[in-house]
């Protein structure tokens, strides 16, 4: 039988396969940086226009802001391989600095939810007559059962835990679900009187569009990089 030719690559050329490879993975790491900046920028956008202190109401819209645009968007882009801006850290380190900023989230959404109820009770309105108060206090109860399983897989011999590569799978899992449960709540209040009153026009749609675009980053990075790794051990 004929010999077949064996072709030999040139020193330090790089295979298509490898340089798509370096491509995806620049457009990942851009993706990842605009997802932080977004998220920086709206909680910014919504703090000005806010504008903290004029009322009890102004309030509500700060801390929500830097509960779940800011503190939990950053935790989630935290436990990314290519996305976070603290990559050098240990797995470790990255996991209890994601715990921290997931602490703060109940923390500052308990917060903004009491400034609407004193608000709401000083006016003498209802409570929970929209969409997006119902929405809310659905995110935070979920947030804080979330919260209690990172506390388990913090301490998973203290929570006696056995299973716990399963039960970080829910946890990712039951996660990005709070995630978009969140984003949702963000987009319904970007639907409110309140801030179609100041922000009307072809802005309003531009607005409400920015929260999505992190949605769609943490999505991506939970089904495509913590997902598949977990599938083998169910």
């Amino acid at each position: 039988m004929p010999e077949v030719p064996v072709l030999y690559a040139l020193p330090g050329a790089e295979s298509p396969r490898g340089s798509d490879y370096w491509l995806y993975r620049c457009l990942r790491r851009f993706s990842g940086f605009v997802a932080h900046v977004l998220a920086l920028g709206v909680t910014i956008f919504l703090v000005i226009l806010a504008r903290p202190g004029t009322s009890l109401f102004s309030w509500h819209p700060v801390f929500m802001a830097a509960a779940y645009c800011l503190s939990m968007t950053e935790a989630v882009l935290l436990m990314s391989p290519e996305t976070s801006p603290f990559c050098p850290l240990s797995r470790k380190s990255k996991t209890r600095l994601h715990w921290l900023l997931q602490l703060c989230v109940p923390v500052l959404a308990g917060l903004g939810i009491a400034f609407i109820i004193c608000s709401k009770r000083r006016s003498e309105q209802s409570h929970l007559t929209s969409w997006h108060s119902m929405l809310g206090v659905l995110t935070l109860i979920t947030t804080c059962c979330q919260a209690v399983c990172g506390l388990a897989l913090l301490f998973p011999r203290l929570a006696r835990v056995t299973a716990v590569s399963r039960l970080k799978l829910y946890h990712a899992t039951c996660g990005l679900l709070v995630y978009l449960l969140s984003t949702a709540t963000v987009f319904l209040g970007m639907c409110s009187d309140w801030f179609q009153a100041q922000i009307k026009g072809p802005v309003w749609y531009i607005c409400i569009a920015l929260p999505l675009y992190p949605a769609l980053v943490i999505m991506n990075q939970v089904l495509d990089i913590y997902l598949p790794k977990k599938k083998g051990q169910m």
